[in-house]
């Protein structure tokens, strides 16, 4: 995978939402929500930020060397933030419940990203991005 501009742009907007989502739960919804509400907010931003900075290094790393299977591990956390924040952020404005079967496909899906990074980088050769013939 060479460094994907797309990838860098997408990390890079789900990066700044997050900052823009976590300051509009802690200052402007912080007296409409409920405690619980607000740790869901907060609970979507944490990890909506950590995988965003995951997938801005999955699109160096890319770029740096060709490891087969990367863009698959950075879309699986793209659909993990999607479904697990995105999920919490619409329980908590909403109070629909019934959105919460969607939090653990997308805490799986980031598992799937994490287990095919992990994967990817094993069967590779990291120096010179050519695959072992393990």
């Amino acid at each position: 995978m060479k460094a994907n501009k797309t990838l860098i742009i997408i990390a890079a907007l789900l990066a700044a939402s997050s900052v823009i989502i976590g300051a509009f739960g802690a200052h402007a919804l912080k007296g409409q929500l409920s405690v619980q509400a607000l740790g869901w907010i907060d609970t979507g931003v944490q990890y909506q930020q950590f995988h965003s900075l995951a997938l801005l290094i999955l699109a160096f790393i890319g770029r740096d060397s060709f490891v087969p299977g990367l863009e698959k591990a950075a879309y699986s956390f793209i659909i993990g933030v999607l479904l697990f924040s995105g999920s919490l952020y619409l329980m908590a404005l909403t109070d629909n419940r019934s959105l919460a079967i969607l939090t653990p496909i997308g805490g799986l899906a980031f598992i799937v990203g994490w287990g095919m990074l992990i994967w990817c980088v094993a069967r590779s050769d990291t120096d010179t991005g050519k695959q072992n013939d393990r």
